[in-house]
């Protein structure tokens, strides 16, 4: 894209009134930013996207022009014979995208823009009051208490031995009501307690995304497609040394190695359906990523994509990403359906860009919260691996760690 157009906004917190200016004007905006993150292949890039023409139809997706949106969980249903029989807490559409009229590359001070961006707007940008109550706290509950998250896994572990799953993930959702909730506030608060080098903010008219997602699900530059699953998590501590033997500890471990290779092959043979022979390697295995509260085990797969491959048949070979099912796919995200006590929606799905050129980059949804100011709802998923060598009790306590910056967030505490 290129940027002719550059507007220095040097106000006081300017990036907060753009953000509220573009809710007050536009019905559909998206916010990402890498946070300055070291990333194989790059974090997300710094963009805010402005429009008012949702995409609701998937053949629109392929038409020569910047998309942004989310692909939800349950969309699997529609490329594999699939059900999603569990109750949602709000309805989400499975494809929710729109076409942006203004693609802004954010910078230092400022923004760059492809075409003019009216005076009059600046104007209105500056001089957009910062409303003086955010609410950010919710009250959730639990989908499942401790005990029968533990009878779950037990019981996914039988399907383990009987051969129907290898690895599963299996995810638990918190929800709850609230009378004002605001987003923008949200996502800067969550980006302050847990920055995130997928971090996106995503207005749907009513609904929101308030990501801090740490995994990439898949990027496409010209024929080059890249995929990052993240498998194998461990906290960081606050000593040096302590932190170095956590990082070690992860990196060495059978366990998370087993878990990471499983995706990591499924993945291999998801991009093989749609790439050119031999050209799908393992760039990275095992990488150590630090994130502001977790060490992550971060593999890298790349290929080269068929000469005239479809954005279709990439999502169609591809998706959901292998992280958050488990292998096999299709008999595994039954188990998942079956286990699970809530209809996913937007949670593990993906949420990303495509190009006027066809390129893409998409992450996982996870470490997210997804609202609707309508309805007056929000919910947040959060899962782990279960192999046949998962303790239930440790895996409980790697969703509360995963969970930790929301939790800290819509409680207004910091533990």
């Amino acid at each position: 894209m290129k940027t002719d157009y550059h507007y220095s906004l040097r106000f006081k917190d300017w990036k907060e009134k753009l953000l509220y200016w573009s809710n007050k004007e536009f019905s559909f905006f998206a916010w990402t930013s890498g946070n300055g993150h070291s990333y194989k292949e790059g974090p997300f890039g710094d963009y805010l996207f402005l429009g008012e023409n949702e995409v609701a139809a998937w053949e629109k997706l392929h038409s020569p022009t910047w998309k942004v949106g989310i692909i939800g969980y349950d969309f699997k249903n529609q490329i594999e014979n699939l059900t999603s029989t569990n109750p949602d807490f709000f309805t989400l559409p499975d494809l929710c995208f729109f076409e942006p009229d203004w693609v802004l590359k954010i910078e230092e001070n400022g923004f760059s823009s492809s075409s003019p961006f009216p005076e009059q707007w600046l104007r209105e940008i500056e001089n957009q009051p910062l409303t003086q109550k955010k609410t950010t706290r919710c009250e959730v509950v639990p989908q499942l208490s401790k005990d029968e998250y533990l009878r779950h896994v037990s019981t996914i572990q039988k399907e383990i031995l009987e051969g129907n799953t290898y690895e599963a993930n299996f995810c638990q959702a918190y929800s709850g009501h609230f009378e004002a909730w605001d987003p923008i506030a949200a996502f800067f608060r969550l980006n302050d307690l847990s920055n995130m080098p997928f971090a996106a903010l995503f207005k749907a008219k009513s609904k929101w995304l308030v990501s801090a997602s740490p995994e990439r699900f898949l990027k496409k530059t010209g024929k080059r497609i890249i995929a990052q699953p993240i498998k194998g998590t461990i906290k960081r501590a606050p000593d040096p040394i302590q932190d170095q033997i956590n990082r070690e500890s992860l990196f060495h471990s059978e366990k998370e190695r087993a878990e990471n290779l499983m995706i990591t092959d499924l993945m291999r043979n998801d991009l093989a359906r749609i790439s050119e022979t031999g050209s799908v390697q393992v760039d990275e295995l095992f990488g150590i990523y630090p994130l502001p509260r977790v060490f992550q085990m971060i593999s890298t797969i790349s290929a080269t994509l068929k000469t005239e491959v479809s954005l279709r048949q990439i999502i169609e070979a591809t998706f959901p990403m292998g992280s958050m099912t488990g292998a096999p796919k299709i008999s595994t995200m039954q188990i998942i359906d079956r286990e699970e006590r809530f209809r996913r929606g937007w949670f593990s799905g993906a949420f990303g860009w495509i190009d006027d050129r066809g390129d893409f980059d998409f992450s996982v949804v996870i470490r997210s919260i997804i609202a609707d100011l309508d309805a007056k709802k929000l919910y947040f998923g959060v899962g782990s691996a279960i192999t046949i060598d998962a303790f239930a009790e440790q895996e409980y306590e790697e969703c509360a760690l995963k969970a930790q910056a929301i939790f800290e967030l819509i409680s207004g505490n910091k533990s």
